[in-house]
């Protein structure tokens, strides 16, 4: 397709005027089909960009390595460009918006000479769905196409649904003017050095301007540009939520089905609870979504979730076939990988993936490899946020309703993160107010999922701290108001705080996680069902110690552990809460949120 052929006046005349600023060879409007993208996959190749893998390994797949600096998201240079710095809050970057524009303007001149603009036309969301929303990309980057082609849904009929003058986010992305190097040495895509990578976000005029970064979410805007950080804004004004959740659909035995929602932080296991393989008989689950969910209520006041992404973009190292064989299998053809291994006979490797390295690999920076075990500091062949690309349809636990227009109706929400000790296997929340309390206060290991951000435990409320497009303080307020506006508060989710990673004094995993989540899963779908053995504690609603049944190898005392309230490691969360988070917030923190902290503190020393 050209500009041309676009009816969208208001679209066409965007495209021509960027296209006048980065002045690229040619400009080329996507449709979406494998024809296109095929196509590009070929194109690099041909330039070496890519490295076609061997197509009885791994058919129809390619291999990307990108530049040390361009390996993770940036929070650093990632900003929320209010008009107001207020109103970007204390855990977002922000830059006065109009001098920013200026800058990055200055920095789009001429940067697309002698390649190709493409201009994706992408649907977050089915095409069509009130839920739904569109936005439009323009880049430079052959591999932002097919990866957005992977990950969402492009092409004419998006183009067909805006009509002539419908509304959509507009999305401008260059990779930037070619380092000195060269814009294919060693296979690397072009990418500005740290001071001139810009990741903003503009939430008053709902705008999305990327420069200098070819990574995935700095890149393909639609993933957490739009679907979160400007969608939080669209959902705060509109009344629903944008959340960095899984979808799955849990059915019990008796073929009774439940549609929980879970927010981790990156790396955290939200791809591998999606696709989940249950080890207690006859539970089943499905998956909807492995990221991103929307939350909005229907006409029978439950809240129903709907999955935005047709794609996952996984994290590689530590997928296997113990920890999830659905993701191996989903990324097992027509997959991008970046920056993993490569061996000798055309397949990938990475760490974690569950045997040892065949012989002698080509590491992620391109450079000879062969796996010493002796060696517990050898660079790692895969890059510890390498990842993979595959579309959704080859998931072999993809549920029917994974793309339903309308979403599926929740009946549980989880939050949780990589905690070694304090916090309990699971808790439940006594009602919306005090979910929304403990989904602000969730802390995290961090992960290589950031580039940027010093090791240890950090607040990550919702799983959300990198992602929400204003003050996080008003978000937190909105997640209460959301609560408030049900027509039936008995038809709310049930909020539950999860962590799978607790660990003994010398460092040994407490519960074996994976697959045994399933009996997490069970005692959720039973307080959801109204049946669980509960007892009420400082914290929360928790299991009684016989009421989650007992995977092998984990002792009755493993139990206790799990479930047990650790009333002086609570007392230093709220000290730390109390004293060096919930402040930054200033005015913008709800009340009933610093109330509920101060009935936390005075069960816990009730409780002593």
């Amino acid at each position: 397709m050209t500009v041309n052929d676009i009816k969208h006046e208001g679209l066409k005349k965007w495209i021509n005027d960027f296209a006048a600023l980065t002045k690229p060879d040619s400009v080329y409007v996507c449709d979406g089909s494998k024809k296109e993208y095929d196509s590009l996959i070929d194109k690099m190749v041909s330039s070496g960009l890519a490295i076609r893998l061997n197509p009885d390994k791994k058919p129809g797949s390619v291999l990307f390595r990108s530049d040390p600096s361009d390996v993770a998201r940036v929070e650093k240079r990632t900003y929320i460009a209010s008009e107001k710095q207020e109103d970007a809050g204390p855990t977002n970057n922000w830059i006065e918006p109009h001098e920013l524009k200026k800058t990055m303007t200055e920095l789009y001149k001429g940067s697309m000479k002698g390649r190709t603009m493409y201009v994706i036309p992408f649907s977050m969301g089915p095409v069509g769905s009130e839920f739904s929303k569109i936005g439009v990309e323009i880049t430079d980057s052959e591999y932002v196409v097919c990866n957005m082609i992977i990950m969402t849904r492009v092409g004419k009929k998006v183009l067909e649904q805006l009509g002539t003058d419908g509304y959509y986010v507009p999305c401008y992305h260059s990779v930037g003017k070619p380092l000195s190097k060269g814009e294919s040495d060693n296979g690397i895509w072009p990418c500005a050095d740290m001071e001139h990578k810009y990741i903003a976000h503009f939430p008053e005029t709902r705008e999305i301007w990327s420069y200098g970064s070819g990574y995935g979410g700095n890149a393909l805007l639609g993933k957490k540009c739009l679907a979160l950080r400007i969608a939080t804004v669209l959902a705060r004004d509109e009344g629903w939520l944008a959340e960095h959740m899984l979808i799955l659909k849990l059915t019990s035995p008796e073929g009774k089905v439940r549609y929980i929602t879970a927010a981790f932080p990156s790396a955290c296991g939200k791809t591998n609870l999606a696709m989940l393989i249950p080890t207690i008989k006859d539970w089943k689950v499905e998956t909807l979504s492995d990221d991103i969910a929307w939350l909005r209520f229907g006409s029978d006041g439950r809240l129903y979730a709907m999955a935005v992404e047709t794609g996952f973009f996984g994290v590689a190292p530590g997928t296997s076939m113990k920890s999830n064989p659905n993701a191996l299998i989903s990324a097992s053809k027509n997959t991008i990988f970046t920056n993993v291994g490569l061996t000798e006979d055309g397949d990938v490797w990475w760490e974690g993936i569950g045997y040892d390295a065949p012989g002698k690999l080509i590491d992620w920076h391109g450079k000879e490899w062969i796996q010493d075990k002796n060696n517990k500091d050898q660079a790692p062949a895969a890059h510890p946020n390498s990842r993979f690309t595959a579309p959704a349809v080859q998931c072999p636990t993809l549920a029917k309703e994974w793309d339903d227009p309308k979403g599926v109706p929740v009946s549980a929400i989880l939050f949780g993160g990589r905690r070694p000790s304090t916090i309990p296997l699971v808790h439940m929340s006594r009602d919306w107010t005090h979910g929304t309390f403990l989904g602000s206060i969730v802390g995290s290991e961090v992960t290589a999922a950031t580039l940027d951000v010093a090791s240890g435990i950090r607040r990550d409320p919702m799983a959300m701290k990198p992602f929400i497009g204003y003050n996080a303080g008003d978000y937190f307020k909105h997640w209460l108001d959301v609560g408030k506006s049900a027509k039936d508060q008995s038809l709310l989710p049930k909020i539950f705080y999860v962590n799978w990673f607790r660990k003994t004094d010398d460092g040994k995993w407490l519960w074996p996680g994976y697959g045994d989540n399933s009996r997490v899963l069970k005692w959720i779908f039973e307080c959801c069902e109204g049946t669980a053995k509960t007892v009420d504690t400082p914290i929360g609603i928790m299991p009684t110690v016989d009421a989650i049944d007992r995977p092998e190898g984990v002792t009755e005392d493993d139990m206790k552990a799990l479930l047990s309230v650790d009333i002086d490691g609570w007392l230093k969360e709220v000290n730390d809460i109390r004293n060096n988070y919930y402040p930054q917030f200033g005015d913008h923190l709800p009340k009933e949120l610093m109330d509920l902290l101060n009935n936390l503190e005075s069960r816990l020393r009730a409780a002593k």
